[in-house]
């Protein structure tokens, strides 16, 4: 070996990454213990409207020491966990701070479960991700309320986004978009009018609500004038191709 230059170099050129290696790894951790860099200011930033600022500010406790050592991925996972909360992202400003940027969820609906009568168990933001926290009562009756099965929500999100655009020329808006089991589709609004759209097919059910809207003027909306005192519900089924059935609450034959 001693003799063959070829073998010496390449076990020189271990040794000398080994000890490279060793080095920087000393560096880092001299770095890391180092009180000459203290951690003086955590900042957060963010428009905040809902979450807890006491939450805030208790997630946070006990960070500091060096501005080299603290964990940001720990700073994140601790904050995610404060209600309203949907997005953190912290990163160090030389020489001694650390920036926080708070993103907060905007609650865009209720959300429930198709099990019996519907109730909410939780809150869906405006990218369709489920979330839970405390709202205030008034504010989340005025939110519509989605119901499906479960990982649903950004489709549920989506399609009532297009549902409240087709509705617009009745100037109605859905307050309730159910997605069945069967991924069967149903709306209500808050004018009484129930609407079955059925499944997507070759026909998509934004198609069938479309021709629905086109027609409403000269058919269910003349009934409901005629009856204007008396009309309670108005069930719509539009699960037929060439027409939809109507069903009146407190109308007979």
């Amino acid at each position: 070996m001693w003799d063959n230059p070829r073998l010496l170099n390449l076990a020189s050129n271990v040794l000398i990454g080994i000890a490279v290696t060793l080095f920087a790894y000393t560096g880092v951790q001299m770095l890391l213990r180092s009180p000459l860099f203290p951690l003086q200011e955590v900042v957060v930033r963010g428009d905040l409207k809902n979450a807890n600022r006491e939450e805030i500010t208790n997630a946070l406790d006990g960070i500091g020491g060096n501005f080299f050592a603290v964990d940001l991925a720990a700073v994140r996972g601790r904050l995610e966990q404060v209600a309203w909360v949907r997005r953190v992202d912290a990163r160090r400003i030389w020489p001694d701070r650390i920036e926080v940027r708070l993103e907060e969820h905007v609650a865009f609906a209720r959300w429930g479960q198709v099990v019996g009568d519907l109730q909410s168990s939780g809150l869906v933001n405006t990218f369709g991700e489920p979330f839970a926290a405390e709202m205030d009562a008034v504010a989340q009756a005025q939110l519509p309320l989605f119901a499906g099965p479960a990982g649903t929500e950004g489709e549920l999100a989506r399609r009532y986004r297009r549902f409240m655009e087709l509705l617009a020329p009745l100037d109605m808006t859905p307050n309730r978009v159910v997605l069945t089991a069967r991924h069967a589709w149903q709306l209500q609004t808050a004018g009484g009018l129930d609407l079955e759209l059925g499944r997507d097919s070759a026909e998509l059910v934004e198609q069938r609500l479309e021709r629905f809207v086109a027609a409403y003027p000269e058919s269910v909306g003349r009934l409901s004038q005629a009856a204007a005192g008396a009309v309670t519900r108005r069930h719509v089924d539009l699960r037929y191709p060439n027409g939809f059935a109507l069903r009146v609450a407190g109308w007979k034959g």
